[in-house]
């Protein structure tokens, strides 16, 4: 009876709605389409060119990834893979220097999504400059 009354509970969390993006130190979140400032860099989400992410559902054997294009402002496009560091340019570009790193998205990726989890939620990111 305990192993049942566990494993309900996790099936309940797992159907809660999904939170927010967390934001990071140094970072911010913003929608698909929205803008955000990181000091003097303005970053916005244009497009979602992969999300291969496994589903939290699913077991797969690899984690996939995800790939967004954004708009440095200003007209500046760049690609950012989730949690890999992406150098900015120095001197001239727009920010100056440093590191702009993707280091959240969401909503994750549901094979079968649970009651409660809107299949169709906005998308939104966090990101970090170093």
């Amino acid at each position: 009876m305990r192993g049942l009354a566990l494993l309900l509970g996790s099936l309940v969390s797992c159907a809660a709605p999904l939170a927010d993006v967390p934001r990071p130190a140094n970072g911010v979140e913003v929608r698909l389409g929205g803008t955000a400032r990181l000091g003097n860099l303005s970053v916005r989400p244009l497009a979602v060119l992969e999300d291969s992410r496994c589903p939290r559902d699913v077991t797969c054997i690899w984690a996939g990834r995800l790939r967004l294009r954004v708009a440095l402002v200003p007209g500046r496009e760049i690609e950012l893979t989730l949690g890999e560091p992406h150098a900015l340019p120095g001197g001239a570009g727009p920010g100056g220097a440093g590191t702009l790193t993707l280091v959240a998205a969401a909503p994750e990726p549901w094979q079968r999504p649970p009651a409660g989890v809107e299949a169709g939620a906005a998308r939104r990111f966090a990101f970090r400059r170093d």
